[in-house]
């Protein structure tokens, strides 16, 4: 502290110097604190109005620029919620007298989600791999057909000009096919990468999930912990429950699916049905699209096959709304049909397929919240 003798005279520090000696003396230390800050006075108010606006900007271009990431942590984050009684069950298992680890019932989950991925493309890719040989040795076939007049590719290529027409396209627009070549193939290395980082931030809340839950509550206050504690783990119930009731639909549409096409001797009969049951974990448009390809790939056989095949789906379709639905997880999620089909709807439109499969437990935690918090309030009013 300066000496108030080394302050000039018509220095006006010099009185305040000499004040903050006299308040040293008397207080034994810093002094008392001042008068607070009115926080009323219209420049606080008007500080305080810009840094909100600004942070609240600042929010909001994060999370404009980081949308693609967040929505997929908030499907990992899906995933291991609807993964966790799976791992509740499992690690309540008792062996040589003990419960199963929380860690081993994870690994045993993810090696079953992992064998049922592992077994779709098993069925998958040879086929595919078979009909890309085939269409390679059919080539000089086709080409053969377009120069000969009698045949009915001959005759549409005299017709509709097709070889000089595909021939113009690649030499002017070379350049766009190939660029289109590399675009596929950028998409393809970021759906992978897309794919894999789900995977691991799956793996992650589903092994720390017990612990993410209790942090979260720690950010309520204390007198609403025990209220929001039980509302929060009625919500991941059902998400769980929902998810588990659309795997066992799923399967239900699966192997209703194959044992069809098996019947009727349409192709590939293990590949369509898996593509079915994951199709059908998508909710109401999920199985009316993997009846649309089943139906296509039946014309192949036939006509009246293919026209079974529709029927056949139609049936399904109303079996799985009326019968299969309300059984298997209308009783634990306990959404009207109307809000479900607009939950999707608008999930469908603003995050695409991942927004159409969240959809309805979304739906049905508003519900809850609407329910416990909002009306009872509103009652109270």
């Amino acid at each position: 502290m300066p000496d108030p003798g080394s302050v000039p005279e018509s220095d006006p520090m010099r009185e305040a110097v000499a004040a903050a000696a006299e308040e040293a003396q008397r207080t034994g230390g810093l002094g008392r604190p001042g008068r607070a800050i009115d926080r009323r006075s219209p420049f606080f108010i008007g500080m305080t109005a810009a840094a909100g606006v600004a942070v609240t900007y600042g929010v909001v271009v994060l999370l404009i620029h980081a949308r693609s990431v967040l929505i997929l942590i908030g499907l990992a984050l899906f995933i291991a919620a609807s993964l966790d009684p799976a791992v509740s069950v499992i690690s309540r298992l008792r062996v040589a007298g003990r419960n199963v680890p929380r860690g081993v019932a994870v690994l045993v989950v993810l090696v079953g989600v992992l064998a049922v991925i592992g077994g779709f493309l098993a069925a998958a890719v040879p086929p595919m791999a078979a009909q890309a040989t085939a269409l390679v040795h059919e080539m000089p076939h086709y080409m053969h057909e377009l120069q000969d007049h009698n045949s009915a590719l001959g005759r549409l290529n005299v017709k509709y000009h097709i070889q000089q027409r595909v021939t113009s396209i690649i030499s002017s627009r070379g350049s766009s096919l190939i660029g289109g070549v590399l675009g596929a193939g950028e998409l393809v290395l970021s759906t992978a990468s897309s794919i894999l980082l789900v995977l691991v931030f799956s793996a992650y809340f589903l092994a720390s999930l017990p612990k993410t839950k209790l942090f979260a509550y720690r950010l309520v206050p204390q007198s609403r912990r025990p209220r929001t504690i039980l509302i929060g783990d009625e919500i991941l119930a059902k998400v769980g429950a929902y998810m588990l009731g659309n795997v066992i639909t799923s399967l239900i549409a699966g192997l209703g699916t194959f044992f069809w096409m098996l019947a009727f001797g349409i192709p590939y009969p293990v590949l369509l049905a898996m593509l079915v049951a994951l199709l059908d974990l998508i909710p109401v448009v999920g199985s009316t699209a993997g009846g649309a390809i089943v139906t296509l790939v039946a014309l192949t056989v036939s006509l009246p096959v293919a026209i079974g095949t529709l029927a056949f789906y139609i049936a399904y379709r109303l079996a799985e709304d009326y019968l299969i639905v309300p059984r298997v997880i209308g009783r634990t999620v306990r959404v009207p049909a109307i809000v479900s089909m607009a939950s999707v709807l608008v999930g469908g439109v603003l995050l695409g397929i991942i927004g159409a499969l969240v959809a309805i437990p979304v739906a049905a935690s508003i519900r809850l919240l609407l329910q416990e918090v909002t009306f009872r309030r509103l009652d109270q009013s």
